[in-house]
């Protein structure tokens, strides 16, 4: 296809704002299905975890035709914990289109992926979305767009740049906010009319810079970039090239060769500058590396990935239960999966440690991780994880911690909970704006003044708060922050749980398991209600004698216990515990299980 007739664009937004459902319409409408074909909704979060969850966590290639000219779209995902996505993908695309809330308007991650586009140079659609909300604000929300772009720097034809009003769920797009749409044609229209076509010239030598990996179990790794300049053919002989090591030079053959056409991959012989085409036959490629003719090795600049700000201790499952429930239980197993995960995903960092079974990996945040986690889980790996930690730097020989940009919108009889408590954990407010009976306050917190917090804030907004944050900066270190206020409950003998051990236990607190739950000495069984360790026996049972005694054998009640998500676990953890993963269980549990070796240790401690 002739370049002026191929547009490159990535949609981009904070999570939740209605990126891949807007993508859902523009397929539909783009011819992609057929009129009596079944459709699902967000197509494009085809993982088992995405579709779950309700998010996108790796970004995707799809394509649709507009009256004769093709637009490659890349649909990104919108949590800061996967920015790293986002930042690789931009370098293939010639232009954006910014998707905001009607009603929420610009929010932190927003700003983070609107800055990573504005300093690549590319054009941006603004398109305003849920318009249709009943508490949509769109003229004051179109404001804040034009604040946030001259924030950012934008050039004045950055700042200028069109703005369209959608709504993703019924295909509609106007240019007036006041003009209802019929379809999505204006935006068909302003993504042909303003993105620019690719440049690049097809009659130099290849030039393929490598910006996402896909795996296949029959073919191997898929390499995914955009033709930078000349012709890439099926079975083509060319050479492998790295920018920031120019020595390793590689040969390599193109076996197969796709481009992306509606959700799925066509089969070519051939494609030319511009085009944005997905390939195998190169089983070790890594994102980042250049593919280029033999005669002309000229490797391409990787855009730099932000840095990991969190770090947790991957290790093989040592506890009484291991090897019961896993298919990979091995420090091989693990060590060969977190290499795999590295090969697709650039912001994380795997670091081997003195023991040949621990692992430190870091990542952008806990979502990050834990997806990570919940991922390999299900794939059949067992093993454990400690709590997460937070990666200082030294910067001018001062040691500094990553501070989030914490954006909460809650309900006004909520705000002094919430300043409250992010200000016992070190959080300095930035500001607060009104936004119709609710209130938008912004805060910098250091990274680890938000382990655990996010349920707290839950409950503190009784359900109704939305928090979000993003890596705002690194500042000097800001003392000591209390991790949590509440003890663990830990079970004192190897055994299984009876409704009279539990019984007697949960005075002391709030329970995790139920009876008939198999539990090892040192497993962390429920949270105290005291601010410190205890020690409950859940397995004992009720002594039986040959007398009877009015109401001794009444029905002993229960509550209901506490069953922890994987987040919740990961945030309940600390420093002493671990958490143990199988693919059957999520378990919490004590460094040092003996009971009298960890009391000598508490002891030394103090």
């Amino acid at each position: 296809m002739a370049q002026e007739n191929i547009r490159n664009i990535a949609i981009i937004a904070h999570v939740d704002h209605g990126k891949t459902t807007l993508v859902d319409e523009m397929l539909k409408q783009g011819g992609i299905y057929r009129e009596n074909q079944a459709t699902v909704d967000r197509v494009m979060d085809s993982g088992d975890l995405e579709r779950e969850r309700g998010i996108t966590i790796l970004a995707k290639n799809t394509a649709v035709h507009y009256k004769g000219t093709k637009i490659n779209i890349v649909d990104t995902p919108g949590h800061a914990d996967f920015g790293g996505e986002v930042e690789r993908i931009l370098k293939m695309v010639n232009g954006v289109i910014l998707l905001v809330d009607a009603a929420e308007g610009p929010m932190p991650q927003t700003r983070f992926v609107l800055g990573k586009a504005l300093e690549l140079g590319h054009k941006v659609i603004v398109v305003v979305n849920k318009i249709d909300r009943p508490d949509q604000r769109i003229h004051e929300v179109c404001d804040e767009v034009l604040e946030l772009l001259l924030d950012l720097n934008a050039t004045d034809e950055q700042f200028e740049s069109p703005t369209l009003f959608c709504s993703g769920r019924q295909g509609t797009a106007s240019y007036s906010p006041d003009v209802a749409g019929e379809n999505l044609e204006p935006l068909f229209e302003t993504i042909v009319n303003y993105i620019e076509p690719p440049v690049g010239d097809e009659t130099a030598p290849l030039q393929l810079l490598v910006s996402s990996i896909d795996y296949n179990d029959f073919v191997g790794r898929i390499a995914v970039g955009r033709i930078e300049r000349g012709v890439i053919r099926q079975n083509q002989e060319v050479t492998v090239c790295d920018y920031y090591n120019p020595d390793s030079r590689q040969k390599a053959k193109v076996v197969a060769l796709y481009t992306f056409d509606g959700l799925g991959r066509t089969p070519v012989t051939e494609a030319s500058a511009g085009e944005i085409v997905a390939f195998s036959g190169i089983s070790d490629i890594t994102i980042g590396r250049t593919i280029c003719a033999p005669e002309a090795p000229e490797p391409l600049p990787f855009v730099k990935i932000s840095d990991p700000t969190i770090e947790m201790t991957f290790s093989i499952n040592d506890s009484p239960f291991a090897g019961r429930e896993g298919k990979y239980v091995t420090s091989r197993n693990l060590r060969d999966r977190l290499q795999k995960e590295l090969l697709k995903d650039v912001s994380l960092h795997v670091t081997e440690m003195g023991q040949t079974d621990s692992f430190n990996v870091a990542g952008r945040g806990e979502m990050h991780l834990s997806i990570l986690i919940e991922t390999m889980r299900r794939e059949g790996y067992e093993f454990q994880v400690s709590t997460p930690r937070v990666l200082t730097k030294e910067i001018d020989g001062v040691l500094c911690e990553p501070l989030e940009r914490v954006v909460a919108d809650v309900p006004e009889e909520n705000v002094g909970a919430v300043i409250e408590k992010l200000g016992s954990r070190k959080g300095d407010m930035v500001s607060m704006t009104p936004v119709g009976s609710r209130m938008r306050i912004e805060f910098l917190v250091p990274s680890r003044g938000l382990f655990g917090y996010r349920s707290e804030f839950l409950t503190d907004t009784r359900g109704e708060g939305i928090m979000s944050s993003v890596l705002d900066s690194y500042a000097p270190m800001r003392g000591e922050i209390e991790r949590r206020s509440i003890g663990s409950l830990v079970a004192f003998e190897t055994g299984e749980a009876v409704s009279y051990g539990l019984f007697n236990a949960q005075e002391r607190g709030a329970l995790f398991i139920g009876p008939g739950t198999p539990v090892y000495a040192g497993m962390v069984v429920g949270q105290c209600s005291r601010n410190e360790d205890m020690s409950v026996n859940v397995c004992k049972r009720k002594q039986l004698t040959n007398m009877r005694a009015s109401g001794s054998d009444e029905a002993l009640r229960l509550t209901t216990p506490k069953v922890l998500s994987l987040e919740q676990s990961l945030e309940f953890l600390a420093d002493d515990e671990l958490l143990e993963v199988t693919p059957k269980n999520i378990r919490i549990r004590k460094r040092i299980l003996d009971h009298g070796e960890r009391m000598k240790a508490v002891m030394k401690s103090r």
